[in-house]
């Protein structure tokens, strides 16, 4: 990333709260709204928790689930300005990756003997004080606990983390038992669940209408094990259904690609650079133009996309997308043609890291063309819309939106690349050979972003079918507090949003609408169980053992939900402060040719065991791509789908 002055971020803060206010984005049309104000009383520290939860959504016999979202405003910045719930309400159940969020007061997660990130294993126990069942299988979901370490103590919010995604379109009941505060009494529940845990109450009691909800929940409970007997807290919710979650963007891709057909997309070189230096031979630069489903011509950010009666995308007439795009070519192509690559930049870049030192590595050690263009949404272009969605979370949808129109972006340049890009002259030698193998198939190499964002191209492309993730996770509602990248934004979070309960309320929300646009609304189709009309896919993904950028633990959810395996030995015994280290993901030795996770180690501290961002020793967050071993493992991957091992049986350790 490169970082913004506190300057010239406080200054592009003002101008977003001035834009946020005058400009809103375009409403959605809501579902009906709970009945009262909304809130549910079960849990008072603020009205939205907990969250997510079946209260905050309706019946809806028209969606997978069964349900829809349907939530009033009930949260506001510090100007005033409610939370629009429009885009939320779209959703037929709650993101896959959901925190579960509430608020105990005097809780000692120790003394309750709570499941730490260090022992996912213990969340399983038949006597574990916080439960999660999939109401119709009845398996128990793996978690972590934690407290908010960012807050204050009487703000401190309980966020239970999934160990793995949640299953698409399932029911999910929560129990929190047996809680203990730091003298080792018991915590009781608070007065309204504690009346409605009692005898019947009347119609006429405020509470009725939530009895009657719980009731089901304690079923539920009781079914699968778990007694009335110790409750502090219970409830449930619906996690989004395949099709809310990813058919916005499908429809997109395959209206986009109905009417490409098996052409070309249009393109135009713009800049054709020579004897770069002596690994690249050729740097083009140029535009490929996609169909635009944004509501701006040109797709600027801001922008929304535009939908049609039936909710979903659809083009405005004529409505185009300029994709810029810079090519390295290496010198190896001049004997024999490059294989096709697109590569993926890091936090709010641009296409211009494609001519980074290690790509211009990988390309001319293994013979690859690597081909770029921005993320928009999270490119250096949208910082002041990023940031003007910290200042009001309801612009957040137009980042969402801007990535999903990225994704498409990327399809398209990969189709130029394999079906026009050898035609033009820039992309061939003197004697008019192409200098790209067309007949190689289309693959994907990101870093950082690239590697989180990666991981939903690869869901959605149908054309790579192998991609190589650097230092990839998914889930910014776990990545945020948790990145060292994030404490220069997070202070506009604070300004606008101060109360750290809000605030994590607020990345909840905000990962609602991110599922639609990064890897964690896509990971159960990343691999096996492929999307309508998308093959099925391979990744590897390269993390950095204490990475200051992109925390490893979310990669390691990543890792179980996508079915991945884990070189081993993986990391030198000692290092990882896990009881069982990597839990939950098988391991291969010499080699697998399926999904796979490797992890690099530089000797950098193990990162905190909090929800904050690691402070000491050097950031290795750039040093698998810098690797020559972790290059070489790469490409072998790339070209035949197999992962070798190349850390001579041993745990893969870079000098740096």
């Amino acid at each position: 990333m490169r970082p913004t002055s506190l300057r010239t971020l406080a200054a592009t803060a003002a101008l977003a709260a001035a834009t946020a206010l005058a400009a809103p984005p375009p409403a959605a049309t809501a579902a009906p709204a709970p009945s009262g104000d909304g809130c549910d009383p079960i849990d008072p520290a603020a009205c939205l928790l907990p969250f997510p939860s079946n209260w905050y959504t309706v019946p809806d016999a028209a969606t997978p689930t069964g349900r829809r979202v349907s939530m009033r405003t009930t949260l506001r910045n510090a100007l005033g300005t409610p939370v629009s719930p429009a885009e939320w309400n779209r959703a037929d159940g709650f993101s896959p990756g959901s925190a579960l969020l509430s608020r105990v007061p005097g809780i000692d997660l120790g003394r309750t003997g709570a499941t730490p990130v260090t022992d996912i294993g213990a969340s399983l126990r038949a006597d574990a004080p916080i439960v999660i069942v999939d109401t119709a299988t009845g398996e128990r979901w793996p978690y972590w606990a934690e407290l908010d370490a960012n807050a204050p103590d009487d703000r401190k919010a309980l966020i239970v983390r999934p160990a793995r995604n949640f299953r698409e379109g399932h029911h999910y009941a929560v129990a929190l038992r047996n809680l203990r505060d730091a003298s080792g009494a018991a915590i009781p529940p608070n007065p309204a669940f504690a009346k409605i845990l009692g005898p019947a109450l009347p119609s006429t009691d405020p509470l009725a209408e939530r009895q009657r909800a719980e009731s089901a929940v304690l079923a539920d409970l009781a079914a699968h094990g778990v007694p009335r007997d110790g409750l502090y807290l219970a409830w449930d919710f619906t996690v989004a259904s395949r099709q809310s979650l990813t058919g916005p963007m499908l429809r997109m891709r395959d209206d986009a690609l109905k009417d490409l057909g098996d052409r070309s997309p249009s393109f135009l070189v713009t800049q054709v650079t020579d004897g770069v230096d002596d690994r690249i031979a050729r740097e083009v630069k140029g535009v490929v133009w996609a169909p635009s489903y944004l509501d701006q011509p040109g797709g600027l950010p801001g922008s929304a996309l535009h939908r049609g009666a039936d909710g979903l995308p659809s083009r405005l007439p004529g409505n185009s997308q300029a994709v810029p795009f810079q090519c390295e070519i290496p010198v190896s192509a001049l004997t024999t043609p490059a294989r096709p690559a697109l590569y993926g930049h890091g936090l709010l870049g641009n296409e211009g890291e494609v001519d980074a030192g290690n790509v211009k590595a990988m390309a001319a050690e293994h013979g690859f063309v690597f081909c770029a263009t921005k993320w928009i949404g999270m490119a250096d272009e949208d910082i002041p819309n990023a940031v003007s969605a910290l200042v009001d979370i309801t612009r957040f949808s137009t980042v969402a939106d801007r990535l999903q129109q990225g994704l498409l972006n990327f399809t398209f340049l990969g189709r130029a690349m394999t079906r026009g890009f050898a035609r033009d002259k820039a992309f061939q030698d003197a004697s008019g050979r192409p200098l790209i193998d067309t007949g190689a198939p289309l693959t994907y190499d990101g870093n950082s972003q690239g590697g989180i964002m990666g991981g939903a191209l690869t869901a959605v492309s149908p054309d790579v079918r192998r991609a190589v993730l650097g230092v990839p996770a998914m889930n910014y509602s776990t990545l945020l507090n948790r990145s060292s990248d994030f404490s220069t934004y997070a202070k506009v979070l604070d300004v606008f949003y101060p109360d750290k309960l809000d605030q994590q309320i607020g990345l909840s929300l905000i990962q609602m609408l991110w599922d639609r646009g990064e890897a964690n609304g896509y990971a159960w189709h990343m691999t096996g169980d492929p999307l309508p009309g998308t093959p099925s896919h391979q990744v590897l993904m390269h993390v950095a053992f204490g990475d200051h950028q992109v925390a490893p633990v979310a990669a390691e959810v990543e890792a179980r939900t996508i079915g991945a395996r884990i070189h081993a030995p993986t990391v030198t015994p000692g290092r990882s402060p896990d009881k069982v280290p990597y839990w939950g993901i098988p391991t291969f030795g010499a080699s697998t040719d399926g999904s796979a996770m490797v992890v690099w180690d530089s000797g950098s501290p193990a990162p905190p065991l909090t929800n904050t961002p690691p402070t000491e020793g050097r950031d290795p967050h750039s040093d698998p791509r810098n690797n020559a071993n972790a290059r070489r493992q790469k490409a072998t991957f790339l070209k035949t789908g197999e992962t070798v091992d190349v850390c001579n049986s041993a745990p893969c350790v870079i000098t740096p």
